[in-house]
């Protein structure tokens, strides 16, 4: 008898067998429970996301019954954990890969207006927070910090100034400075200049208005607001979802030191959970789940341990990324404050691990290809081989050859000063679009039902910088009937909620006056930084 069955349906079959037979065994270990709960929102993940849309619907709508589950015992322990990202808040301020250079040598700054809008409107929520003494200290996750570029290579130079022409006279950009002086550059970057051989230009752009931000324990203080009105389960992994016959979300849950399994169902579920993500959107079933795929990429940074050399250095600055090198490959050396100490970390090192999660399974890469999505996957395969070829080089670093590529930024940098930390996963999301079957993509993507019942985000950077805007976006998506109701809260939250700061200069102006008087950003709070460097540095 002959077999119909082509070499894509019999891969596709394996697989199935094979994700079905890890389901079982982990099934096996579980006990059924006789609990059942019916809530408003389940939101699975207890991350950046989760916590900003929870704080934005118990503002919105406070009677809802919002519930949360998260595997670890703690939130903010994946993606948004201080050590799993950089730190910088995404205002396009000094990513160069946020402006593109057109044919005809142009600059398309579009995608860094959009992105330092996006960022305005997080600044303005967390400053609502904090007026309604919902965050206390925002000195506990967010500190001013100047952000820079720095390039080198005449060809380079001319991009950097090409962008500083463009992007200055935007009033979202106001008071970003340029320079190509040696000297100059030595006030600004002496780490970056003392004994650099001048064999090339180079130049920097410097604007005071950045920020570092400390997303794991603004993710910790959002939840900890939200303990007192919100039922939230840590030690909780989410199995499954399946639609129930009368349209609501059932979701299996397990209790991670017991096993014990039990059931919740919600009008709303979002799925929060990181890399975790596309596994439980494609258990949801829906449609919108189709031709999507995601690919895993780790990172390493390396963290000084010289508080001299840490000392020296105040600012986040980007270069540019090598040829062929994918955009979250931006070098960059990075001043942090994490638990109230002053840091400096350089990276990132792109690394590879088929876990989609840090604290992920082995298998989370070969059990997300699904029939749907297979060709998708194999075709982004084939049309990023540079990209595979890039992540295995990576791979194979050596410290001492991480250490010539921060020589590159840092002339005088120390082996023994430096150690290696491996930073989160990141899941590029992979999907079929009209420029052609599996693109890969670089961003935040949100994912949801025809009817909005459910939603899930996927993708990596700028992500948690613009996690207000993201969730807004969900919110009037997800929500159309409430959302007329909703907007003049929103608006109470977030000013500029449906308003283009760049085409209302005053109004920017009088928000980005009181956002950074608020959140101690203002000239007083970073003198009152630099003054006490020593006592962060102590601690």
């Amino acid at each position: 008898m002959m077999c119909d069955w082509s070499c894509l349906d019999l891969l596709c079959y394996l697989i199935s067998v094979f994700t079905s037979f890890l389901q079982n065994l982990e099934y096996r270990k579980v006990k059924m429970s006789n609990r059942q709960t019916k809530t408003d929102v389940i939101l699975i993940g207890a991350g950046i996301m989760s916590a900003t849309l929870g704080s934005l619907l118990k503002e919105l709508a406070p009677d809802w019954e919002i519930t949360v589950f998260e595997t670890l015992a703690n939130a903010g322990e994946e993606s948004s954990n201080e050590w799993n990202n950089a730190g910088t808040g995404h205002a396009a301020l000094c990513e160069l890969n946020y402006t593109n250079e057109k044919p005809d040598g142009s600059l398309d700054i579009s995608k860094a207006i959009k992105i330092n809008e996006q960022f305005q409107e997080s600044l303005q929520f967390w400053s609502f927070q904090v007026k309604n003494k919902k965050l206390r200290n925002p000195q506990d996750f967010i500190m001013p910090l100047p952000h820079m570029s720095f390039v080198m290579g005449e060809h380079n130079v001319s991009f950097l100034k090409k962008r500083f022409e463009a992007m200055s006279i935007n009033p979202l950009f106001h008071g970003m400075e340029f320079s190509d002086d040696p000297e100059k550059l030595m006030e600004w970057i002496p780490l970056i200049m003392q004994n650099r051989v001048m064999n090339e230009p180079v130049a920097a752009t410097k604007i005071d208005s950045g920020t570092d931000v400390n997303f794991g324990a603004l993710t910790r203080l959002l939840f900890d607001n939200l303990s007192k009105n919100v039922n939230i389960n840590y030690k909780h992994h989410v199995d499954d979802i399946q639609r129930t016959s009368d349209g609501l979300w059932e979701v299996k849950v397990r209790k991670v030191d017991s096993g014990t399994v039990e059931r919740h169902t919600a009008k709303f579920v979002f799925i929060g959970s990181g890399g975790g993500s596309l596994n439980l959107l494609q258990k949801s079933g829906i449609p919108e789940r189709k031709y999507i795929g995601g690919f895993p990429v780790s990172g390493i940074f390396m963290v000084c341990n010289n508080p001299d050399v840490v000392a020296a250095h105040h600012a986040k600055v980007y270069g540019k990324a090598e040829v062929g090198a994918p955009p979250m490959s931006v070098p960059h050396l990075d001043t942090r404050f994490i638990d109230n100490k002053k840091m400096l970390l350089f990276g990132p090192f792109a690394g590879f691990s088929p876990k989609f999660l840090k604290t992920g399974s082995m298998f989370d890469l070969v059990t997300s290809v699904k029939s749907d999505n297979l060709v998708t996957m194999i075709s982004a395969g084939a049309k990023n081989i540079p990209l595979t070829k890039y992540l295995i080089e990576q791979v194979r670093l050596s410290k001492e050859q991480r250490m010539e590529k921060l020589r590159e930024f840092f002339p005088n940098a120390k082996s023994e000063d430096w150690d290696l930390v491996v930073a989160g996963q990141r899941v590029q999301v992979i999907k079929d679009t009209e420029e052609g079957r599996g693109m890969l993509q670089f961003g935040t993507e949100v994912i949801s039902s025809a009817n909005g019942s459910i939603a899930a985000l996927l993708g990596a950077s700028p992500g948690a910088s613009t996690a207000v805007s993201v969730m807004l976006e969900l919110i009037k998506r997800c929500f159309p009937q409430q959302i007329k109701a909703w907007e003049p809260k929103i608006k109470e939250m977030i000013p500029s909620y449906g308003l283009s700061l760049t085409e209302n200069p005053e109004l920017l102006h009088e928000i980005h006056t009181s956002v950074m008087q608020t959140l101690g950003l203002d000239g007083k709070a970073q003198s009152n930084l630099k003054g006490n460097m020593n006592t962060f540095q102590k601690a």
